[in-house]
């Protein structure tokens, strides 16, 4: 069945399943961060002061009236006056949010802007950041700097002077999206300075990343939908869910296919929040061609061509893992020889230039193979193949989880990984 749409439920309703999922992906405290949504009428619904982010619940959440009066069982948080000061200055935006994200608020500390240009989604969904000078919490003074930012139309973002960050959208979701990519790029930045130097793409490799979408592919007019076919779909929603879950995906980027039979696989959509995405979303293509009124990823011609060089692949995950991403944007080697799990699992994982996984570009397709099943793109993801969905995301599991160790000993000193004897005993024992 259908999920409901986010932006159809009650204010109420949406700052308390925003709230919750940032507070328990550990990008607000339990007393800091607060969103607002100005209605139709003018009424603006904020989340309280002082009140647990970690068990908020409907009925803690405010109104603030068009005339000023305040309804609800709390005060309305003490960030109001900027959220207030936003909405006089910008009819366009509709939502708000603010917290203090461990990574940005990083960045604010060193009074620096994320460079969003680090992966290919993000300045898009983020536009210009704007940079409000510090100001006391709660007061007008904060609120009139970064309602000052805000003038330019075309910031929707704000980092604040040692304290966090502020952004506004159309509908929250939307704020959402740039409030999660935004924290994604600061994060992906600091974690690739721990192992080396980023590099960041162009205005025009962003351009054709976006123009990948394949809006031109064909479509059949009749599909069949069997009961394979529909635990498939409700499969890849399982899988995707539990990505974000884990930290290894994040809404606005990630892709995941399954081979039903033959030269036929389901596949998630573009530009759909992954957070909430259903088994209706999921994309057949068959022959390639997609189902009917449905535009599948932008990366379908490239799982297409795996599956059509890789009998023996029967699931791709592509997506964009913190840590993974600190040598996808370095271009330092991803060893994985340091971890005797990790070569069993991965082997050696290969970086490619960016644009490899472009459409006409066979190189992924030919190399992957049972020696290697996964590769990291430059600046854009991970690639991860399987035979069964469950061991593809294992797989990436495992790649997340010894990235992260990695980024996390590169202070201590340098890596020592095993040697050749040590791996060769490893593909005696668990490859041949």
């Amino acid at each position: 069945m259908k999920q409901i749409d986010v932006n159809l439920m009650h204010p109420r309703e949406q700052i308390v399943k925003i709230i919750t999922r940032i507070y328990r992906n550990g990008m607000t405290t339990t007393s800091g961060g607060n969103i607002s949504i100005m209605d139709e009428n003018g009424d603006i619904w904020v989340t309280p002061s002082a009140v647990d982010k970690g068990s908020l619940t409907e009925k803690d959440i405010i109104c603030v009236k068009s005339d000023g009066t305040v309804e609800g069982l709390h005060k309305p948080s003490s960030e109001f006056p900027f959220h207030k000061a936003i909405y006089d200055i910008r009819p366009d935006i509709k939502s708000v949010i603010h917290a203090h994200p461990p990574a940005l608020v990083s960045f604010s500390i060193v009074r620096e802007i994320p460079n969003t240009n680090i992966i290919p989604q993000a300045k898009r969904k983020c536009g210009p950041i704007g940079y409000a000078p510090y100001g006391m919490p709660g007061s007008m003074e904060l609120g009139e700097k970064i309602a000052k930012q805000f003038e330019d139309k075309t910031i929707k973002a704000v980092i604040m002077e040692n304290h966090g960050t502020v952004l506004g959208g159309t509908n929250l979701m939307t704020a959402y999206e740039r409030f999660e990519t935004l924290e994604f790029c600061a994060r992906t930045i600091i974690n690739a300075k721990a192992v080396g130097e980023p590099t960041f793409l162009t205005d025009e490799q962003i351009g054709e990343f976006d123009k990948q979408i394949p809006h031109d592919i064909a479509h059949h007019e009749v599909l069949s939908y069997p009961p394979e076919e529909r635990a498939i779909r409700q499969d890849i929603c399982n899988i995707v869910r539990r990505a974000c879950d884990q930290g290894l995906m994040i809404s606005t980027y990630g892709t995941v296919s399954v081979r039903w039979k033959d030269d036929s696989f389901l596949i998630t959509p573009p530009d759909v929040p992954r957070w909430d995405i259903t088994p209706e979303d999921i994309v057949q293509v068959k022959g390639g061609k997609a189902e009917a009124g449905k535009t599948p990823s932008r990366s379908t011609f490239l799982h297409h061509r795996i599956y059509q060089e890789n009998p023996n692949i029967n699931s791709i995950i592509l997506t964009q893992p913190p840590h993974l991403m600190a040598y996808g944007t370095t271009g330092v080697k991803f060893d994985v020889r340091t971890i005797p799990e990790s070569w069993i699992f991965l082997q050696d994982v290969p970086i490619l230039p960016y644009g490899s996984h472009f459409r006409g570009d066979n190189t992924i397709p030919q190399l992957l193979s049972d020696n290697v099943p996964s590769v990291l793109i430059a600046n854009d993801s991970f690639i991860v193949t399987g035979d069964k969905l469950l061991q593809t995301f294992d797989r990436l599991e495992v790649a997340e989880f010894s990235a992260k160790s990695l980024v996390m000993a590169a202070p201590l000193g340098p890596l020592v990984p095993i040697n050749d004897e040590q791996v060769e005993e490893l593909r005696k024992g668990f490859l041949e």
